[in-house]
């Protein structure tokens, strides 16, 4: 019998060193004003400028749902088309598409979103539904990671 009592699972303790949480961004660092959802979610007040990143501009999808359009950071066609006919896993999916992000062009679109989300709340877009299955949760994290450090 665990926990001192039948029925009572056992209390489990956080590890000591404040090392149990999860870090919260600060209010006005870029990471609270860099957002990813899909282009076919309904607008919100706090999108701030939507960035449309997509190989072809999705089918319904009226020209004015984002306020700009960047075919750099979207993966490769044949990338995209490996993916989502099964022939990859997202893990290699994963890997490929940060491997095309390496190109000079897209290091430059990337850096200068970060420099945009440094100023003013930046959504990122795609067609996916699943975010934690596309490239904008990636896209994303790249964005972040290229923001100006504040000192």
């Amino acid at each position: 019998m665990l926990g001192g009592g039948e029925g009572v699972a056992p209390r489990l303790t956080p590890p000591r060193g404040g090392r149990n949480h999860t870090p919260v961004p600060a209010p006005n660092s870029p990471t609270t004003r860099l957002r990813a959802k899909s282009v076919y979610d309904p607008p919100a007040a706090d999108d701030g400028f939507r960035v449309l990143a997509t190989r072809y501009w999705p089918r319904g999808v009226p020209r004015g749902a984002a306020d700009e359009y960047v075919r750099a950071l979207a993966p490769s066609e044949e990338l995209l088309r490996s993916f989502k006919d099964g022939r990859i896993d997202w893990w290699t999916f994963r890997k490929r598409y940060l491997d095309e992000m390496k190109a000079a062009e897209s290091q430059a679109e990337v850096r200068r979103l970060a420099a945009l989300a440094a100023t003013r709340p930046l959504t990122l877009m795609c067609v996916c539904k699943e975010e934690s299955r596309c490239h904008r949760s990636l896209l994303r994290d790249l964005v972040a990671k290229a923001a100006p450090r504040e000192e």
